[in-house]
């Protein structure tokens, strides 16, 4: 049980790899900053970085601060298998969603379901972080976005206009625009990488805090081996994600997906220096909200933002109820405690 629980937590994490690709680097990918396989590359090893030097008060917060009684292996199994196939459900159906939602309402559901106490306290404190981070994630983007146009190297340059004959190559105006479009572009990356560790430091946990609940590893080795599964999903099944960010949900130019991206990973590191963690999508589109509100101009598609929203919604209730009626499937096969 204890190889099948390492398994399971592998293929969960392969999966969050996978789920988080548009998240980290779709805004890069989108606006020619780096090509696809380029942006995959460049976030594997940094989301590996990422799950194994900083994700240790995340992994103790799952393992330690969501019921008041230890996971047994079987509880540990249930509950990432439940998150592992929902968030694989999801990212099959290219839809983003919350991973962390749903691995929390998993364990809700299975506490529920074999009558172990939950520690709302816990739950109430993520889910206030769920509902603030996209709110203040949209006001920094707004004062972000704002701050990046009164730098003019921060301007996205107008596009080169061949029939004026004072700018062209070798011109000064030719290399402001290029030297312009050059800084953005080292920028967005810059934003991508670090939004990169941070989806490590924040997401493995969903996979392999119950690999710690259970004692089968320290937090450190836990975030090695949940790290080298999301950097082997991304490289494997990151494409659909991606894309799904980069073309068909944003309309950002290249300082607003700056300002977007930053204010994302600032967010979400912020909750992880308390051993808390929030959704990467969910800073990430209030984050562009807030870019387009200071351009006074919509930059999410209304009919894909439902969806995801719907997704968002759904999600939690899904695992809640999952993870209970198995847990409660187990009670009365095996009796009560059967989890534990």
């Amino acid at each position: 049980m204890t190889v099948a629980l390492i398994v399971l937590a592998l293929f969960f994490a392969w999966s969050m790899g996978a789920h988080y690709t548009g998240a980290c680097m779709g805004m890069p990918h989108a606006l020619g900053a780096l090509t696809r396989w380029q942006a995959l590359v460049v976030m594997a090893p940094l989301a590996f970085l990422g799950a194994t030097f900083a994700s240790h008060a995340v992994e103790l917060t799952v393992a330690d601060r969501l019921t008041t009684r230890d996971l047994g292996l079987p509880a540990g199994m249930v509950a990432v298998g439940v998150a592992f196939a929902l968030t694989t459900v999801y990212t099959q159906l290219r839809v983003p969603t919350s991973t962390i939602q749903i691995l929390v309402f998993s364990f809700v559901g299975l506490a529920l379901g074999d009558r172990m106490e939950v520690r709302w306290l816990t739950i109430g404190l993520l889910a206030t972080t769920w509902v603030c981070a996209p709110i203040v994630a949209c006001g920094l983007g707004y004062a972000l976005t704002k701050c990046f146009d009164r730098i003019p190297v921060f301007r996205e340059p107008k596009p080169f206009d061949s029939s004026q004959a004072t700018v062209g190559p070798g011109s000064a105006g030719y290399s402001q625009v290029a030297t312009a479009s050059d800084v953005l572009a080292v920028a967005l990356v810059a934003v991508g990488a670090g939004a990169s560790f941070v989806m490590g430091s924040n997401d493995v946990a969903n996979a392999t805090g119950a690999l710690v609940a259970t004692r089968i590893f320290s937090p450190l080795a836990a975030g090695a081996v949940g790290g080298a599964g999301l950097a082997v999903g991304v490289l494997t099944w990151g494409r659909p994600l991606l894309e799904r960010i980069a073309f068909e949900i944003v309309e950002l130019d290249r300082p607003m997906a700056t300002a977007a991206q930053a204010v994302q990973a600032a967010v979400v590191i912020t909750a992880v220096s308390f051993g808390l963690f929030t959704s990467m999508n969910q800073a990430l589109v209030g984050a562009m909200t807030g870019a387009g509100m200071a351009r006074g101009r919509e930059t999410v598609s209304r009919k894909v933002l439902t969806g995801i929203l719907r997704g968002w919604v759904l999600g939690p209730a899904a695992a809640t109820a999952l993870a209970f009626g198995i847990a409660r499937v187990v009670v009365v096969l095996a009796g009560s405690g059967a989890l534990r």
